[in-house]
């Protein structure tokens, strides 16, 4: 059983219902030449490619295939696996009360208010694709696609952005997503501006981000780390703290879907229906809280005196983050809000009781 678990980062009931959802869609009929490959089996397949990264002809050995097959099982049921599962799995949130939720998560689990998800960048390796030039070249001097997603107070991805060209920053990955044009039309039904909890100062909701994304008014990042003041130090770290669950989420996904720390040697559309794939089974999986994909100690933890404590990924490589951009000249606007809340979080309505000893 413990084998099983390691082998495919899954345990049998998870297995079996993740079976059940792909099955009628990967299962092949019989011929008078050969025996199909059973769905069971090209799901085993799957998995055991996503949680190691080992090449197809390593896979062959194990599996008694031959490693052409083995790319034709991987890229079809990785594109199964997303399309049956990403209305459950992957959708970002709709209505004002799915928005309210994660907030409400935000605020217990990080004391950070009104944070509608942590967003951050991050570069998957492929192979060099065919004529494509320096498209795909990074500041890594190797060749990628890019990742940008935001991630809710429990680890989950609720919008992923994936195959833009590796050469791009993370303000450039931010700028040309669908996430800034939803965010500047307001489709993405984001509750209106409403009081700071136990005051009557009127907020926005808003991302949280590092250094490398503009400010806006829904989207905040921390103050440049010059000459800080005690309030704008404290500022960043009440945000680093609600930044930090998307480092442990792309650190849990690295470090138990192996095959985001070598380099995919797939071109770059069958290397995004793999992450595509990976990230609902993420998700999948954190809603199980299966301790199989997440055992206990894995992520970063704080002690009774909310001393920081790095999780077991840490140890690990992971992803490499985007370039930074130039996330310049925000707003009048946003920068009086994030001043607004800097101030909230030294009142007595905003502050918690440990925070000056962190800064």
């Amino acid at each position: 059983m413990t084998g099983f678990r390691e082998m495919l980062r899954v345990n049998v009931d998870d297995f079996y219902e993740l079976l059940s959802m792909v099955e009628p869609f990967i299962t092949k009929t019989n011929t008078v030449m050969r025996k199909s490959i059973s769905a069971k089996e090209r799901l085993s397949v799957t998995l055991r490619f996503l949680a190691t990264g080992e090449s197809f002809k390593s896979l062959g050995f194990q599996f008694r295939l031959g490693s052409t097959t083995i790319g034709k099982i991987v890229e079809e049921t990785c594109e199964v696996l997303h399309n049956v599962m990403k209305d459950d799995y992957l959708k970002t949130p709709t209505s004002e009360g799915q928005w309210h939720k994660i907030a409400e998560q935000f605020h217990i689990k990080w004391q950070f208010p009104h944070c509608l998800g942590a967003i951050d960048g991050k570069h998957i390796f492929i192979q060099p694709p065919a004529n494509s030039g320096s498209t795909f070249y990074n500041y890594k001097s190797r060749f990628s696609i890019l990742l940008m997603a935001v991630v809710d107070a429990n680890y989950r991805f609720i919008y992923t952005n994936v195959g833009v060209q590796g050469r791009v920053s993370d303000a450039g990955l931010f700028a040309q997503s669908d996430l800034r044009a939803a965010l500047d039309d307001r489709k993405l039904n984001i509750p209106p501006a409403e009081a700071l909890p136990n005051t009557n100062i009127i907020m926005p909701y808003a991302f949280v981000g590092d250094e490398a994304y503009p400010l806006r008014n829904d989207l905040l990042k921390p103050y440049p780390h010059r000459q800080l003041q005690p309030e704008q130090r404290i500022f960043n770290y009440r945000l680093s703290r609600a930044r930090r669950v998307v480092e442990n989420a792309f650190g849990i996904l690295a470090n138990r879907l192996r095959v985001f720390r070598t380099t995919i040697c797939l071109n770059p559309n069958k290397a995004v229906k793999v992450t595509l794939a990976a990230l609902c089974l993420h998700n999948f999986l954190r809603n199980k809280q299966s301790d199989a994909y997440l055992p206990p100690g894995y992520t970063d933890w704080e002690d009774e005196n909310h001393q920081l404590h790095d999780g077991a990924w840490r140890q690990e490589r992971t992803l490499q983050s985007v370039n930074m951009g130039g996330g310049k000249n925000p707003t009048i606007a946003a920068k009086e809000q994030r001043d607004c809340l800097k101030e909230y979080f030294v009142s007595p309505d905003g502050c918690v009781p440990w925070q000056d000893q962190f800064v």
